[in-house]
């Protein structure tokens, strides 16, 4: 295997793999240096700040006084670092005394930043490319001369060090690899994920939007999203409610103290927004999690072993503390929904409780056609003292539960020492994205801590009191992710039972067959199918490229032959061929597609 000379911050240098992720993270710091160098040289007086490599590539932060750098003047800039590279520029390491380094960058407050943050003992550690000086915060590679297949891909706006309180900066993306065949396969998948974008979809179907003006991270829903959104919602509810769950509602706000007691305060205070003083000593907080205002249902009553499991649900908003630059559509937001379910059970009830929420995820899977999956059994780090929660004897007893209730199904799963939540482990559900990236969809943690925290107690059938173990379990995750997620899976194409509008029908003359078109729909609306008649001064064609563009699974055409046989003429979405059916025929096919959501008979 091909290995390359890297520079660590230190000065050291060493041989690492050309193949392995270091080496490409470092053939990309490499690059995102020698950007910074091709902006200083064709733009005199541009202000840099952070430049980051990692797994998607590179990006670095700028700044000047007139126009920013336009997507236009992209590909003048790879041509610049293109001939540094010919040109064979190597990377030198250099300590700077922090006051000659300031000097040179005493106009650009951003470098002086970042100069500052980085001195030690009066100097500061640098990595010298030509004129360019840029703090020494990465393994580097040392040679310009394989930096030959890079793309520079956009550019955007994004807040110094991502806090929307600091300036807008410029943030140039872009990307590089050692072989040619291996930057066309990656731009390739960067096209198939901006035509899957569920942002770009969003604004090109009219789901829903986000505007930093007036709240960065809190999507609106509009008619045709929440139209998605509500039939996710009443087809989780009735699930749930068959499954044997109560579902409740819940203040968004909460005591402090609460989360004191759970252990979120301390544990997860950095995802938190700041608690809000009433003024008479009472602290509020935005729920960050529901399980708190779950354990409050539990206690509102005295509880026996005949209640058990006792399973409360809810479509519960939460808020987060999310940094302004993590923000992404509604992948990350500040406000969301989660479906949350907690159970509450005795020692003895664990496993078949386990079971039957892993049996519910596994259907609900099937309805949205989710196939590709995997179990992660997500266990605590013990060396990690800080991040959990301290007993070991409860973390033994709860992890290998947790294992025997796999092994009991015959289910593969794979650990993940250091994915567990704080206060107990979970079995994660990694599903596929898109575009094949592994993400969390639902979880069901098992957790003895907080009923001890909250003194949660059950009398037994010796008239005792006893503590029940509580399960945590979410689905579908939150509405706004899932919604996101089956956006980029359908393509925007979301199946019939899902599709804001279902039918779109288009009389051939308004005059002539409109009226004929507004009693099927209205024979429609009746069915509870969600359908629109057409009825813009426009022409047939437009009209149905319209249909087709906003993805609506049926549009039919009604004109003379429809209203005198009383049929329809049925095109369906991404189908080139119009079939001529009864309205008897088409009602029945399309209820059948909706009740049998969607799947292929």
């Amino acid at each position: 295997m091909a290995q390359v000379a890297v520079m660590s911050p230190d000065g050291s240098v060493k041989k690492i793999d050309r193949d392995s992720q270091e080496g490409l993270e470092a053939l990309r710091k490499l690059s995102a240096l020698m950007l910074k160098a091709a902006l200083k040289q064709e733009f005199k007086g541009i202000r840099l700040g952070e430049a980051v490599a990692d797994e998607d590539g590179f990006h670095v932060d700028s700044d000047k006084d007139n126009q920013q750098v336009s997507a236009d003047e992209l590909p003048a800039l790879e041509d610049v670092i293109k001939g540094m590279a010919k040109n064979d520029v190597k990377v030198e390491f250099v300590e700077v005394p922090v006051e000659e380094a300031l000097a040179e960058v005493k106009d650009d407050r951003f470098s002086t930043e970042l100069i500052n943050e980085n001195a030690k003992d009066g100097k500061v550690a640098m990595y010298q490319l030509g004129d360019v000086k840029a703090v020494a915060d990465d393994d580097i590679l040392l040679y310009g001369n394989v930096v030959k297949n890079l793309r520079l891909l956009s550019v955007a706006g994004a807040y110094w060090k991502g806090m929307s309180s600091n300036p807008m900066l410029q943030r140039i993306y872009g990307t590089v690899f050692y072989k040619k065949d291996a930057l066309e396969e990656d731009l390739k998948k960067r096209q198939e994920a901006k035509e899957r974008d569920h942002r770009v979809i969003g604004n090109q179907l009219d789901l829903f939007f986000v505007d930093p003006k007036v709240g960065a991270g809190l999507p609106y829903w509009l008619p045709k999203g929440a139209t998605i959104r509500r039939t996710i919602e009443r087809y989780i509810i009735d699930r749930e409610v068959a499954d044997g769950y109560q579902h409740v509602y819940t203040p968004v706000l909460m005591n402090l103290d609460a989360y004191k007691t759970s252990g979120h305060w301390e544990h997860y205070r950095d995802d938190m927004f700041p608690p809000m003083d009433m003024g008479d000593g009472e602290m509020l907080e935005l729920r960050p999690m529901n399980c708190p205002s779950h354990i409050q249902v539990y206690k509102h009553h005295i509880r026996s072993y005949r209640d058990l499991p006792l399973r409360i649900a809810e479509l519960g908003m939460m808020h987060r503390y999310e940094k302004s630059g993590a923000l992404s559509g509604l992948q990350r937001v500040r406000e969301m929904t989660l479906n949350d379910g907690h159970t509450f059970v005795t020692l003895d009830q664990i496993r078949s409780e386990f079971a039957k929420i892993l049996k519910l995820i596994m259907s609900v899977y099937e309805d949205f056609d989710i196939t590709d999956y995997s179990f992660r059994l997500s266990l605590r780090d013990p060396k990690n003292v800080k991040k959990y929660y301290a007993n070991d004897e409860m973390w033994e007893k709860s992890q290998s539960m947790l294992k025997s209730a796999m092994d009991d199904l015959n289910l593969d799963y794979y650990e993940a020492e250091g994915e567990a939540a704080f206060y107990g482990p979970k079995l994660d559900i990694q599903t596929k994205t898109a575009l094949g990236n592994d993400e969390t969809m639902s979880t069901i943690q098992l957790d003895f801590m907080l009923p001890e925290r909250f003194g949660l107690s059950y009398v037994g059938q010796d008239g005792k009191e006893h503590q029940p173990v509580m399960i945590h379990r979410g689905v579908v995750g939150t509405m706004e992710r899932f919604m996101a997620y089956l956006t980029e899976i359908y393509k925007g194409a979301f199946p019939t039972w899902l599709a804001p509008e279902q039918v779109h029908i288009i009389p051939v003359n308004e005059e002539a067959h409109g009226e004929y078109a507004d009693n099927l729909a209205k024979k429609m609306k009746a069915a509870n199918i969600r359908v629109n008649v057409d009825h813009r001064n426009e022409k047939m064609g437009y009209k149905i490229r319209e249909a087709q563009t906003q993805k609506v699974p049926y549009t039919l055409v009604v004109g003379d032959d429809e209203k005198n046989n009383n049929g329809v003429s049925v095109r369906k979405y991404s189908e080139k061929e119009q079939n001529e059916m009864s309205q008897e025929a088409f009602m029945n096919e399309i209820l059948e597609d909706i009740a049998s959501y969607s799947r292929e008979k």
